[in-house]
């Protein structure tokens, strides 16, 4: 509370002025004089006004487009909602710029620019950081200020407005409309990164399950555009103690954007609860799927699909990615038959540039375990050209090649039974299976600094054009021929029957009741959301 108001009061000019009023300031108290005879009035025992809606800078990040640059996290709360945005130096000077034009004796400060030395200075990014969040605290403070479209364009404050999908009532299309022309009009430049939420969606089915939560089909409210949406359970997480695979799996994704066979992430984010990663949307189903139908493929068929899973293991190489668990059930088919590599959670970056072993995590589909994962020795890349084996003997023959109901007699399997190859399949076939499922890492196709490039030599893969297959200029030997976004024809009914939760919507609010692991899981998952870079 405070005992009183004290404001400058010549009102018939200032509203004539500036076009501003102030309704909510009661005629209470004493009108006397100032010592520059101005009017003043005294409003006895006011309440101080505290916004629904605040901001504040929290932290910073250095960026690299054409050159490096410094972009500012804004952080916003409103009703009971959340969101970031991020913002350049230039981007609060042009607003400040526009405020000052707008509001004669706006009282708001922003730290000057810099003409000379390095912008990009801690102690001067800290301190410019400090002035930014102290502009955005008086910007905030000022409900009218909040009302002009500039600002609410700066912090987005009509997201909610914008979204098709909202917490009640849709705004008149009209005024959507314009407020998505204000946003247009104003040029806020490319750091403009805005996070999802779980209602910018509409969640339409369950495509997909695993241990920590489920894939849903959904399309984007403003966008229109349909994505998979892998949900996670926090709680799951964090009792699996799995934090560190998913925080890799989302840094990994973030590298395959532009790779034809990898898949591709578009956002993530998080809630109270769950943790959210917008993917491709695929829909020519599993090879798993297709597998478990025709029981295996033509040696042309199974040809095509090891090579283009043999370029997103290169290039996942190349980047010094290790996959680890490749198998039928994470590669997927898109629309026209190509293959798209999916699940990055036990993908693991090492620092060796020459594959030779530098990590012993114990992780893995007991089927496609190498030997030396089982051993458990050291090892690097090799493993995966283990896996592309046998997923590639699977294929051809139908079960993976040391398959056995009992885990601990497979793996003795692995370990010490010699590769059986029956009949049936072409020389180069058999050959190029015996070099992959060597039990060796040294001596299998692949080690060491030839990796992919020593696959793409081998006579198995002779009738293929590699550049042309990286471009998606052969024709895949089998179409799935799904003709809309709904055909699911390619998709376990296991997973398409089951209802979508109304929980994978919402965003549990901040004062939900939840286990304190699940509460520090918000400082946990720091950094985890993202979304992609928009096209200029």
């Amino acid at each position: 509370m405070i005992d009183f108001l004290t404001i400058a009061f010549d009102s018939g000019s200032y509203v004539k002025e500036t076009g501003w009023s102030y309704p909510w300031l009661p005629p209470l108290g004493g009108v006397g004089k100032n010592s520059s005879g101005l009017n003043i009035m005294l409003a006895a025992k006011m309440p101080e006004y505290t916004p629904s809606t605040t901001a504040s800078v929290e932290n910073s990040e250095i960026r690299e487009e054409d050159k490096k640059f410094t972009v500012y996290k804004v952080a916003i709360n409103s009703d009971n909602d959340s969101w970031f945005v991020f913002r350049r130096y230039n981007e609060f000077y042009k607003l400040f710029d526009i405020l000052r034009k707008q509001v004669p004796g706006l009282q708001l400060k922003l730290p000057g620019k810099k003409l000379f030395g390095n912008n990009l200075d801690p102690q001067f990014i800290a301190s410019r950081q400090e002035g930014l969040d102290m502009f955005l605290q008086q910007l905030m403070q000022d409900k009218k200020l909040l009302e002009i479209p500039e600002v609410r364009a700066f912090l987005q404050l009509d997201r909610r407005k914008l979204s098709s999908e909202g917490d009640g009532e849709l705004e008149d299309n009209t005024e959507t409309g314009d407020a998505c022309e204000k946003l247009n009009q104003l040029n806020l430049g490319p750091s403009e990164r805005l996070y999802a939420k779980p209602r910018d969606f509409e969640f339409l089915r369950v495509i997909g399950k695993g241990s920590y939560g489920k894939v849903l089909l959904a399309r984007h409210c403003s966008e229109g555009k349909y994505y998979a949406i892998k949900v996670l359970s926090k709680r799951v997480i964090l009792r699996k103690n799995e934090v560190r695979h998913v925080m890799a799996e989302r840094d990994i994704l973030l590298k395959n954007v532009h790779h034809p066979f990898l898949v591709g992430l578009h956002y993530s984010f998080q809630t109270a609860d769950k943790l959210y990663f917008v993917l491709d949307y695929v829909n020519g189903g599993e090879l798993f799927f297709h597998l478990q139908r025709e029981r295996t493929f033509p040696e042309s068929r199974a040809r095509f699909y090891a090579g283009e899973i043999s370029l997103a293991l290169g290039y996942l190489h190349s980047l010094n990615i290790v996959y680890r668990d490749l198998k039928p059930e994470n590669i997927l088919l898109d629309f026209q038959g190509h293959i798209v590599l999916t699940d990055f959670g036990l993908s693991k970056e090492i620092g060796d540039l020459m594959g030779v072993e530098t990590t012993h995590t114990f992780c893995g589909t007991p089927e496609y375990l190498a030997p030396e994962i089982i051993r458990k020795e050291p090892y690097g890349r090799a493993v995966d050209w283990w896996c592309l084996g046998a997923v590639l003997y699977e294929m051809l023959y139908g079960l993976p090649p040391f398959y056995s109901r009992n885990t601990s007699e497979m793996y003795e399997r692995i370990l010490n039974k010699p590769l059986t190859l029956r009949s049936g399949i072409s020389e180069s076939a058999r050959d190029i299976l015996s070099q992959l499922l060597e039990k060796d890492p040294r001596m299998r196709l692949g080690y060491a600094e030839g990796d992919l490039e020593t696959l793409k030599m081998h006579s198995f893969f002779l009738p293929i054009n590699w550049d042309d297959l990286y471009n998606k200029k052969i024709r895949p030997p089998f179409n799935p021929n799904v003709h809309e976004v709904f055909d699911l024809r390619h998709i376990d009914p296991e997973f398409t029957r089951e209802a979508v939760s109304s929980s994978v919507a919402r965003s549990q609010s901040t004062t939900s009741i939840l286990t304190a692991s699940v509460r520090e899981a918000d400082d946990i998952f720091a950094g985890f959301s993202y979304a992609a870079p928009m096209d200029l």
